[in-house]
């Protein structure tokens, strides 16, 4: 196995799971159906803050190389924050309770090309959210950070390419990113359905 085929691998598994948290259902699950601008982006800045907590103590405790891409996982997380006028709403996320209990690199890269795989999807619905909203340059500003974050997901990649030393390791990572979608599809179906809405697409 190498880095391609373990994200072609979680997409085919995952494949119902990441298509639903693709829809603009998730914003509505984020925001507990206040889909308002503000509320849309206070849920936006609550998961850049989770990220960015997760990933600095993933940086503190991790060697050089692997410390040096969760480092900058999290200052990209810290730098979308800062951007963000609107406080992050008091939220916490199933993902983020996932990647806190990985414990070592190969799981904790792993957790992180999951993570990517979840959040590229957020970015695209906040992005077709603010296009809606008639607001072009906050739109551009979420799909600029999806292309940060594709990006990220490469690197991952690349590293785990060198630190998967066999299919055991390839094996540790490929589930460590399956169940942080796992997680976040979980929650976004229990959302909707407290929520009153069907998680489901209707045909």
């Amino acid at each position: 196995m190498n880095a391609e085929d373990l994200i072609d691998a979680v997409r085919d598994d995952k494949q119902t799971e990441l298509s639903r948290l693709g829809s603009s259902k998730m914003l509505y699950a984020d925001t507990r159906g206040e889909m308002e601008p503000e509320t849309v982006t206070a849920a936006a800045a609550a998961r850049e803050q989770a990220a960015q907590e997760t990933f600095d103590a993933w940086s503190a405790d991790s060697d050089d190389d692997a410390a040096a891409l969760f480092a900058e996982a999290a200052g990209d997380a810290a730098d979308r924050l800062a951007d963000i006028d609107v406080a992050p709403a008091d939220r916490s996320f199933a993902v983020d309770a996932v990647l806190a209990g990985l414990d070592g690199t190969v799981e904790r890269l792993g957790g992180l090309l999951g993570w990517t795989l979840v959040d590229q999807k957020v970015k695209e619905q906040l992005t077709g959210f603010f296009t809606g909203q008639a607001d072009p340059q906050t739109a551009s500003t979420y799909r600029s950070a999806g292309k940060d974050v594709a990006a990220l997901r490469t690197e991952a990649g690349d590293l785990l390419e060198t630190r998967c030393a066999d299919e055991d390791d390839w094996g540790a990572a490929e589930t460590a990113a399956a169940d942080v979608v796992e997680a976040a599809y979980e929650e976004y179906f229990e959302t909707l359905e407290e929520l009153g809405v069907n998680p489901k697409p209707v045909c």
